[in-house]
Protein backbone atom coordinates (compact mmCIF):
# COMPACT_ATOMS: atom_id res chain seq x y z
CA UNK A 1 0.00 0.00 0.00
CA UNK A 2 2.93 2.22 0.34
CA UNK A 3 4.04 1.40 -2.75
CA UNK A 4 0.68 2.88 -4.11
CA UNK A 5 0.57 5.76 -2.11
CA UNK A 6 4.36 6.38 -3.26
CA UNK A 7 3.27 5.73 -6.71
CA UNK A 8 0.94 8.63 -6.97
CA UNK A 9 2.50 10.91 -5.25
CA UNK A 10 5.06 10.45 -8.01
CA UNK A 11 2.26 10.61 -10.87
CA UNK A 12 1.01 14.29 -9.45
CA UNK A 13 4.77 15.51 -9.53
CA UNK A 14 5.18 14.31 -13.13
CA UNK A 15 1.90 15.52 -14.19
CA UNK A 16 2.38 18.75 -12.39
CA UNK A 17 6.22 19.17 -14.55
CA UNK A 18 4.69 18.44 -17.77
CA UNK A 19 4.95 14.66 -18.14
CA UNK A 20 1.32 13.70 -18.66
CA UNK A 21 2.43 9.61 -20.27
CA UNK A 22 4.80 9.16 -17.50
CA UNK A 23 2.18 10.37 -15.00
CA UNK A 24 -0.47 8.27 -16.40
CA UNK A 25 1.87 5.02 -16.18
CA UNK A 26 2.22 5.75 -12.06
CA UNK A 27 -1.39 6.12 -12.29
CA UNK A 28 -1.98 2.99 -13.27
CA UNK A 29 0.88 1.89 -11.29
CA UNK A 30 -1.13 3.19 -8.05
CA UNK A 31 -4.69 1.48 -8.85
CA UNK A 32 -2.46 -2.09 -9.83
CA UNK A 33 -0.86 -2.19 -6.69
CA UNK A 34 -4.02 -1.79 -5.14
CA UNK A 35 -5.75 -4.80 -7.37
CA UNK A 36 -2.61 -6.83 -5.85
CA UNK A 37 -3.38 -5.72 -1.92
CA UNK A 38 -6.98 -6.67 -2.53
CA UNK A 39 -5.85 -10.12 -4.66
CA UNK A 40 -3.41 -10.95 -1.91
CA UNK A 41 -5.96 -10.35 1.20
CA UNK A 42 -7.76 -13.06 -0.37
CA UNK A 43 -4.77 -15.09 -0.63
CA UNK A 44 -4.41 -14.70 -4.13
CA UNK A 45 -1.41 -14.09 -5.73
CA UNK A 46 -0.76 -13.55 -9.89
CA UNK A 47 2.71 -13.40 -11.75
CA UNK A 48 1.23 -10.53 -14.95
CA UNK A 49 -0.57 -7.87 -15.33
CA UNK A 50 -3.24 -9.51 -17.12
CA UNK A 51 -3.65 -12.24 -14.24
CA UNK A 52 -4.24 -9.36 -11.78
CA UNK A 53 -6.91 -7.66 -13.50
CA UNK A 54 -8.54 -10.32 -14.82
CA UNK A 55 -8.70 -11.67 -11.10
CA UNK A 56 -9.32 -8.46 -9.60
CA UNK A 57 -12.47 -8.61 -12.05
CA UNK A 58 -13.57 -11.71 -11.26
CA UNK A 59 -13.58 -12.10 -7.63
CA UNK A 60 -14.11 -7.87 -6.60
CA UNK A 61 -16.22 -6.32 -9.76
CA UNK A 62 -18.42 -9.18 -10.68
CA UNK A 63 -19.67 -9.97 -7.67
CA UNK A 64 -20.26 -6.32 -6.63
CA UNK A 65 -17.73 -6.28 -3.74
CA UNK A 66 -16.45 -2.80 -4.79
CA UNK A 67 -17.83 -0.99 -8.07
CA UNK A 68 -17.56 -2.46 -11.35
CA UNK A 69 -16.45 0.76 -13.02
CA UNK A 70 -13.08 0.04 -10.75
CA UNK A 71 -12.22 -2.93 -12.42
CA UNK A 72 -12.79 -0.50 -15.54
CA UNK A 73 -10.82 2.26 -14.40
CA UNK A 74 -7.97 -0.22 -14.54
CA UNK A 75 -8.47 -1.84 -17.56
CA UNK A 76 -8.59 1.75 -19.41
CA UNK A 77 -5.43 2.41 -17.26
CA UNK A 78 -3.57 -0.55 -18.39
CA UNK A 79 -3.92 0.71 -21.73
CA UNK A 80 -3.33 4.12 -21.58
CA UNK A 81 -0.42 2.95 -19.85
CA UNK A 82 0.89 0.95 -22.44
CA UNK A 83 0.04 4.13 -25.12
CA UNK A 84 2.01 6.43 -22.79
CA UNK A 85 4.81 3.65 -22.40
CA UNK A 86 5.40 2.59 -25.85
CA UNK A 87 3.53 4.79 -28.60
CA UNK A 88 4.61 8.41 -29.90
CA UNK A 89 5.70 11.43 -27.44
CA UNK A 90 3.26 13.08 -26.07
CA UNK A 91 0.74 10.02 -26.54
CA UNK A 92 -1.82 10.59 -23.60
CA UNK A 93 -2.72 14.86 -22.90
CA UNK A 94 -2.88 16.10 -19.49
CA UNK A 95 -6.74 15.97 -19.25
CA UNK A 96 -6.52 11.86 -19.61
CA UNK A 97 -3.38 11.93 -16.97
CA UNK A 98 -5.10 14.11 -14.84
CA UNK A 99 -8.36 11.48 -15.61
CA UNK A 100 -6.22 8.71 -14.45
CA UNK A 101 -4.49 10.16 -11.10
CA UNK A 102 -8.42 10.93 -10.24
CA UNK A 103 -9.04 7.36 -10.83
CA UNK A 104 -6.00 6.17 -8.76
CA UNK A 105 -6.96 8.76 -6.03
CA UNK A 106 -10.67 6.65 -5.96
CA UNK A 107 -8.68 3.34 -5.82
CA UNK A 108 -6.72 4.61 -2.96
CA UNK A 109 -9.55 5.86 -0.77
CA UNK A 110 -11.05 2.33 -1.20
CA UNK A 111 -8.03 0.82 -0.28
CA UNK A 112 -7.51 2.80 2.78
CA UNK A 113 -11.40 2.85 3.52
CA UNK A 114 -11.51 -1.76 3.06
CA UNK A 115 -8.16 -3.10 3.81
CA UNK A 116 -7.03 0.15 5.99
CA UNK A 117 -3.60 -0.06 5.85
CA UNK A 118 -0.75 2.70 4.95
Amino acid sequence: MLKAQQSLEAAKLLLTNGYPDYATSRAYCTMFYIAEAFLEGAGLSFSNHSAVIAAFGREFAKPHRISPDLCRFLIEAQELRTTGDYGQFNAINIDQATEQIQRAKEFLALAIQEIGIL
